[in-house]
């Protein structure tokens, strides 16, 4: 059995003697805290290789929903029982059978993952069971996983409202639907800015600090690019991209930038507590960051465009 402990805001301790699970886990490196620490955990993961539940654990939950919007995406299935405890059945994509199941409190503090015995592919079963927990826990604490990719570059030496002292970048997040360009777009700008880097490629974290300030901050997730950051910054503008035959950007209203970032949170919105939680977020993040419409093509300009309107914002 493995113990992972989420700490810090998104630092993480790992339990284990199994050396092979742990061989697995090298992108949770860069975030991992060794010290004892006087705060308790955000939550604790346990992980199991003793197969999938049976059916009649699986009786006491009645289904809440499916996500499976996507066929070359995983297929997600949420269960409640009557003591509000949740099961979330995983596949890899939507017509693959389940490989993994996680078993959670009602408030998501503590969970227990359970792996099909025949499952390849353990590290992606960690990795979803674990960004399921931190998106859902992390919910009343002004914090959002995103589905997005996210560029930090150096701002013009007037920073504006969303810098802070001794800080010479920003992050800018790109949002959009799979397979929209979110991870070119990215490429861009590391083509055309040579002090621009990549903080994450697929699943960042924004976060809302006590005195208000949004920050991003690189995740052990990161979709198909290997880029695991242990780095944060605050947030200069928010960026929802589409495809089209020219390179166009403006800025949009607070609905338009609601319903973007919305659909680009992970998080249970059925769930009414969690629903309220994520407005509460999304609301401060989309009035004290600039949010932008950028269409697009996949090229260079397209970062260029897109940097010489947000810039110093």
């Amino acid at each position: 059995m493995i113990r992972i402990y989420c700490v810090a805001g998104h630092n993480f301790q790992v339990e284990s003697s199994n050396e092979m699970l742990l061989a697995q886990m090298t992108n949770y490196e860069p975030f991992g805290v060794d010290q004892e620490l006087d705060t308790k955990p955000i939550f604790v993961l346990e992980v199991e290789q003793n197969g999938l539940l049976h059916d009649e654990q699986c009786s006491a939950y009645q289904h809440v929903f499916t996500d499976n919007s996507e066929d070359d995406m995983p297929r997600i299935e949420v269960y409640r029982s009557s003591e509000k405890d949740w099961l979330i059945r995983v596949s890899q994509i939507a017509t693959s059978p389940i490989c993994c199941e996680l078993i959670c409190t009602s408030d998501f503090t503590h969970g227990a993952l359970h792996i099909d015995g025949n499952c390849q592919d353990i590290r992606f079963c960690i990795d979803n069971g674990l960004m399921l927990m931190y998106a859902f826990r992390t919910a009343p604490l002004m914090t959002l996983e995103m589905h997005a990719a996210v560029v930090v570059k150096k701002v013009p030496e007037f920073l504006g409202s969303n810098g802070s002292k001794g800080e010479d970048a920003l992050g800018y997040l790109f949002l959009g639907h799979s397979g929209t360009g979110k991870s070119t777009h990215a490429r861009q700008w590391l083509a055309a800015f040579e002090d621009a880097w990549l903080l994450n490629d697929d699943n960042p974290i924004l976060r809302v600090m006590d005195d208000g300030q949004v920050r991003v901050y690189g995740s052990p997730w990161s979709g198909k690019t290997p880029c695991y950051k242990n780095a944060d910054a605050p947030v200069g503008a928010i960026v929802k991209l589409s495809q089209a035959p020219e390179n166009k950007i403006h800025s949009i209203t607070l609905p338009q930038a609601y319903a973007y970032m919305l659909s680009s949170a992970s998080g249970l919105k059925m769930e009414q507590t969690m629903a309220d939680n994520m407005f509460e977020t999304i609301k401060h993040i989309i009035t004290h960051t600039p949010c932008y419409h950028l269409a697009c093509l996949p090229n260079e300009e397209a970062a260029k465009v897109c940097w010489a309107e947000i810039k110093g914002r």
